[in-house]
């Protein structure tokens, strides 16, 4: 199904690629954990800052978006604020917040995003917890709850514009249609007035309230996708026989936001969290979600927070395609 999303999230792409010019990548350790059994190296992150404006959090190559734009409800505001980092069953977790008094002027998302683009085949693995009831205020609202990764567009159609939407959770539907309901989605291009956008896509009737270990493995010619161990989409071509595997490198992303203000009942304002405990990425590797598991154990075994070991050399270049 096409689900037009109002620019996507493609002013956040933009922006991060416009970042990318005069930043690089942190590389390095906060711990002891050796490198990954992988050639290509690893991005590991166990998310423990103190807040959106900590000084490791950017140095580590993240930031809180914080400027206007899709997707989304027009006119609503992304303030950098709304991504804490929190303790949550003795870990520290990042925390979305997103608000809204069924006004546009009232409604706040939020989102945590990779500054740098350099993630393409491989596998990514996070962690994350949905909500299918606000923290406070009035229940119903179309709220779009997720994990991705994405590149920037550059005009409709563009060929090598990549995404896969590793889950999108919408708790009360949007859309048109009813919730609890979960989206992937790996794309191969779109076009955004009129809306038309050339796509793979599975969804789960099903709530995904609680926490839950989302997984994606993209390579040999198929992105597949896994809920808690559980295969649930394996994509290879759009509607039209395009691959859908991605064609340039992209940035690895969450964020929460209200689809449209349709559904809010009365005036008061409700709030609702997405929260993230750790994100995982081997570049070039196929990586089971028990060997993800188990990594990703290690590191904190080891008191690694933080490891960015990816290389971009060799067999491990990411090919980039010519200019269009």
């Amino acid at each position: 199904m096409s689900r037009q999303r109002t620019t996507s999230f493609l002013v956040a792409a933009v922006s991060i690629a416009s970042m990318v010019g005069g930043a690089t990548a942190a590389v390095g350790s906060t711990g002891q954990a050796g490198r990954s059994t992988g050639a290509c190296g690893v991005l590991f992150d166990d998310f423990q800052y103190k807040s959106a404006t900590d000084p490791d959090l950017a140095a580590h190559g993240w930031n809180a978006r914080s400027e206007m734009g899709g997707p989304g409800v027009p006119g609503s505001a992304w303030p950098a604020s709304n991504v804490s980092f929190v303790s949550s069953g003795g870990q520290t977790v990042a925390q979305l917040r997103a608000t809204t008094n069924g006004t546009a002027a009232g409604t706040t998302n939020a989102e945590l995003r990779r500054t740098t683009m350099n993630l393409r085949n491989g596998t990514y693995a996070t962690r994350v917890r949905y909500a299918d009831k606000p923290a406070a205020g009035p229940d119903g609202d179309h709220i779009n709850e997720t994990a991705f990764a994405i590149g920037p567009t550059r005009f409709d159609y563009d060929p090598i514009y990549s995404e896969l939407d590793f889950t999108e959770y919408l708790p009360n539907g949007g859309w048109g249609e009813t919730g609890p309901i979960n989206y992937q989605t790996s794309w191969h291009t779109f076009r955004e007035d009129p809306w038309d956008a050339r796509t793979a896509e599975n969804h789960q009737n099903r709530s995904l309230d609680g926490w839950h270990t989302y997984v994606t493995q993209v390579g040999n010619g198929h992105v597949r996708y896994f809920i808690d161990g559980k295969l649930t989409a394996d994509h290879t071509v759009d509607q039209d026989g395009n691959t859908v595997l991605p064609r340039q490198d992209m940035s690895m992303n969450w964020n929460l936001w209200f689809i449209d203000l349709d559904a809010h009942q009365g005036t008061a304002t409700s709030e609702y969290r997405e929260q993230v405990d750790w994100a995982y990425y081997a570049k070039n590797e196929t990586v089971s979600p028990a060997q993800a598991d188990a990594r990703v154990e290690k590191y904190r075994n080891h008191d690694t927070r933080y490891q960015d070991t990816m290389i971009n050399t060799g067999n491990c270049e990411n090919y980039q395609p010519p200019e269009h």
